[in-house]
């Protein structure tokens, strides 16, 4: 019954690995079929190199398991936060890539340096606020995701144009329309945040990008005036 979908997600889970954003058990992606209430995601602690389309995990949006002999991620339910109040993405990424994470530990946003940054997102990356000890305490997974969701209204942020998110101490999330989009998001980051961290190394002093630049490059590539690539 979930096949298209359970294969959608093993084959988004095998490119972590190969874009060297994952080592071991480490991360995990998802995605969602709307239609059918259900979210595919990695079962947790499985070895990429072992995992098959079979494996993979099926939950609804309460988290109840549909499919699949394995345990679903042990980040299932912030990814189900993210997917219960975000409607218009299909899949979400997780990871414990280096520089993301350096960012996320040193509870940073990463600032809009240059329009390699530019092109993908108009803002800076947001990163959460430390997690008070009741969350905690509390469903730890579920309230990572309603971190994320804070930091995002309390930032008036659009989640189809910043597809991605540090959480403080933890790491990187991203998402986008699709597994497949989500995965190229969470290597954009993963860059974005090398190239960042390098700058600031370089010149200590340096300045947010300009605004007209930061416009120029976003607006070729995004919305209804685009003309980056082919139609």
């Amino acid at each position: 019954m979930f096949d298209k979908l359970k294969q959608e997600c093993y084959e988004a889970n095998l490119l972590l690995p190969q874009l060297g954003l994952v080592i071991y058990t480490f991360g995990n992606v998802s995605c969602i079929d709307r239609e059918a209430n259900a979210v595919a995601i990695k079962p947790s602690g499985v070895d990429y190199n072992k995992l098959t389309p079979d494996d993979i995990a099926v939950v609804d949006l309460d988290g109840r398991q549909l499919d699949g002999r394995l345990r679903p991620s042990s980040d299932t339910n912030t990814h189900l936060e993210l997917y219960r109040n975000w409607a218009g993405i299909g899949g979400i990424v997780h990871t414990h890539s280096t520089w993301a994470v350096a960012w996320a530990q040193a509870e940073r946003d990463v600032p809009l340096y240059g329009t390699t940054h530019a092109d993908h997102l108009a803002e800076d990356v947001p990163c959460t606020a430390p997690m008070a000890d009741e969350r905690i305490q509390n469903d730890y997974e579920t309230e990572t995701g309603r971190q994320i969701l804070d930091r995002f209204r309390a930032g008036g942020l659009d989640p189809m144009e910043v597809p991605m998110a540090l959480v403080a101490g933890h790491g990187p999330f991203t998402w986008g329309k699709s597994a497949a989009k989500a995965v190229y998001h969470a290597r954009i980051l993963e860059e974005l945040c090398r190239m960042a961290l390098l700058t600031e190394q370089i010149n200590p002093d340096v300045k947010r990008l300009k605004q007209s630049l930061i416009d120029k490059h976003y607006f070729r590539k995004h919305g209804k005036n685009a003309y980056y690539g082919q139609k």
